[in-house]
């Protein structure tokens, strides 16, 4: 096959799946890896999508649920950096719930030192988190979802229920500020929907590229959330929305 061909291809596939995978696209294709990273870096010179170690995806599309590998490879500086300001937020003794995003899997790396209780339906923070004794490990379990590498369902959201927090940190897909705060998964939205209610602060963290867009469904108002924490200072008109709605904005690394 020649390689204008097998792009056109891969540019059709992530454009109707949203992300795509090395390994995958090797096997599909019957090619090397370093092949398809070749494709996919002419791709992204093109402007058709962005790259990670792992894959590659697309921002846009209300229904954009990208691929948990390669989430985990996009935007490392930002997610370390939010990571930290988290830590800032969370002192010795707290109870804090932390979602299956790949963001609060950076937030568990900067808090895993601290003496706190953590409660959590992903399966890559409990892995992270297990082997600190100083850390008191509620997991959450549920039907195990392979594609976000985290448990969800009914029994995530009936086991949730039963917890209360002093903090939580969740995600979202997107946020704007005519739609709120969005999720391209019903579920997802489900159990990030009840969280607020099971915690005395709720902070939202999202990283810049999420600002401004809406997915599929909503999660809740901003009304929800008691602060929101990014890896880029926000606009003044941003500043200025959530300043009127009494949300505390922490994008910057001097909290």
């Amino acid at each position: 096959m020649l390689a204008v061909t097998r792009r056109n291809l891969i540019k059709a596939q992530i454009q109707e799946k949203k992300s795509v995978t090395v390994p995958a696209l090797a096997r599909e294709f019957a090619v090397t890896e370093e092949t398809i990273r070749r494709d996919l870096k002419a791709l992204e010179s093109e402007g058709v999508l962005s790259r990670t170690y792992g894959g590659a995806y697309i921002q846009d599309g209300v229904l954009n649920e990208v691929d948990y590998t390669v989430r985990m490879d996009a935007y490392v500086n930002s997610k370390t950096l939010i990571g930290g300001i988290c830590r800032r937020l969370v002192g010795h003794g707290d109870s804090v719930y932390l979602d299956n995003s790949t963001t609060a899997l950076y937030a568990a790396e900067a808090l895993s030192a601290l003496r706190i209780t953590v409660v959590t339906n992903s399966l890559a923070v409990i892995n992270r988190l297990a082997p600190a004794g100083n850390i008191h490990l509620m997991a959450v379990g549920g039907a195990f979802d392979a594609g976000s590498n985290s448990f969800m369902g009914p029994g995530t959201l009936n086991a949730l229920s039963g917890y209360h927090v002093d903090k939580a940190f969740i995600s979202c897909r997107s946020l704007s500020m005519e739609h709120g705060i969005t999720d391209s998964c019903e579920e997802l939205a489900q159990l990030r929907r009840l969280i607020p209610a099971q915690s005395d602060r709720t902070y939202l963290i999202a990283d810049h590229s999420k600002f401004g867009y809406a997915s599929f469904v909503k999660i809740c108002d901003f009304s929800s959330v008691d602060g929101i924490v990014t890896d880029k200072p926000l606009s003044g008109e941003w500043h200025a929305f959530l300043e009127e709605r009494g949300i505390a904005c922490y994008d910057s690394p001097q909290v």
